[in-house]
């Protein structure tokens, strides 16, 4: 596997991915807010890709990425059902912490409230606990009106964790 800036070759590849947790997120594939969104990221090279060793054509995760000052946030990652489990998501975080993150800062991710009935089944919270985030106050709803809670993660001086 490797990891690497997203181009706009990928983008079916992200709604690929996207079609594989609209029950998790609300509808994304037909929405045209996912598109720019998606698309602007790429443009300004703030979308990594997770991409099989050999050819192939389906990715295997993808990460949305921003700054606000000094805060950082995750706005998507999503890793394809087939790579679960693999360290996809890991790798992805790796790269965008070690390519964007100078500390001190924080980042930021909203996921499930614990509540919510992806919360176990995506594995998301635990993941997030796992690389050092904990949990902090209640987010908006999701589009599907499911629970979200930010998780948020220290940075100190000197560089990424």
């Amino acid at each position: 596997m490797m990891v690497r800036l997203a181009e706009e070759r990928d983008f079916p590849g992200f709604l690929g991915l996207a079609a594989q947790v609209e029950d998790w997120f609300g509808p994304m594939v037909e929405d045209a807010g996912f598109h720019d969104a998606v698309r602007d990221h790429i443009r300004r090279n703030a979308a990594l890709v997770a991409v099989p060793s050999a050819p192939a054509t389906d990715l295997l995760g993808g990460l949305l990425f921003g700054t606000d000052a000094s805060v950082h946030h995750i706005h998507w990652l999503v890793v394809s059902r087939q790579a679960r489990a693999g360290g996809v998501g890991r790798e992805l975080m790796r790269d965008a912490m070690r390519r964007w993150v100078r500390g001190p800062a924080d980042v930021e991710v909203v996921t499930f409230g614990a509540d919510h009935p992806g919360a176990r089944a995506s594995g998301a919270r635990a993941f997030y606990e796992r690389l050092g985030f904990t949990p902090a106050e209640a987010a908006a709803p999701g589009p599907e009106g499911g629970s979200r809670q930010l998780f948020r993660r220290a940075v100190p001086a000197g560089g990424p964790a």
